[in-house]
């Protein structure tokens, strides 16, 4: 991986913005060249290390320090190389929620809103905790796992099912389950 010192990599964790930019400059032939070698489609490439510096650039501050630099960017590249084959296998799931979707189009978008809210209220404070932090505040499973103290595996099971609690409250009455009960 290209050497990024220390001071530009404090500066660029403290939100300076030439740091930042030199530090995106630097990492760009690594990130391709991690992105070829983790995707599996050429085509993606391009739109996964724009993707991974975009990242880079957002969640810098929670890079413990430069020498994790690589490591975390590796993990980066490899989960957005995956998300093409997430999509396939969630896709299923969505064509058997497809009344549900036709369903919730012709509900205005305010009561959709309140009914959401309703769902998470519904929650048990454990539950709608866990959901806020990865859905709102858009936290990590690490992150979850370690401000609640739980174990990875035990933080995201518990969004598992608090997605699925939340699915249950909003779905529409007389449509079956899409998938197996948690």
């Amino acid at each position: 991986m290209t050497a990024i010192t220390a001071a530009t990599f404090a500066a660029a964790q403290a939100g300076d913005p030439a740091a930042l930019a030199l530090l995106l400059r630097q990492l760009q032939p690594d990130a391709r060249r991690y992105a070829r070698y983790q995707c599996h489609r050429g085509s993606a490439i391009e739109d996964v290390v724009q993707e991974a510096l975009i990242i880079l650039y957002r969640r810098v501050g929670t890079v413990r320090d430069a020498g994790a630099l690589a490591g975390w960017m590796f993990r980066v590249i490899a989960r957005l190389c995956m998300l093409p084959a997430l999509a396939l296998m969630r896709g299923t799931e969505a064509l058997s929620l497809h009344d549900e979707g036709k369903y919730f189009a012709r509900i205005p978008q305010d009561e959709l809103r309140i009914d959401l809210v309703r769902a998470l209220e519904s929650l048990p404070l454990d539950y709608r905790e866990v959901i806020l932090l990865r859905d709102m505040e858009q936290l990590t499973i690490t992150e979850i796992a370690e401000r609640l103290r739980l174990s990875r595996p035990a933080a995201k099971s518990r969004i598992h099912r608090a997605r699925a609690m939340v699915r249950e409250y909003l779905r529409p009455a007389g449509l079956e389950s899409a998938g197996p009960s948690p």
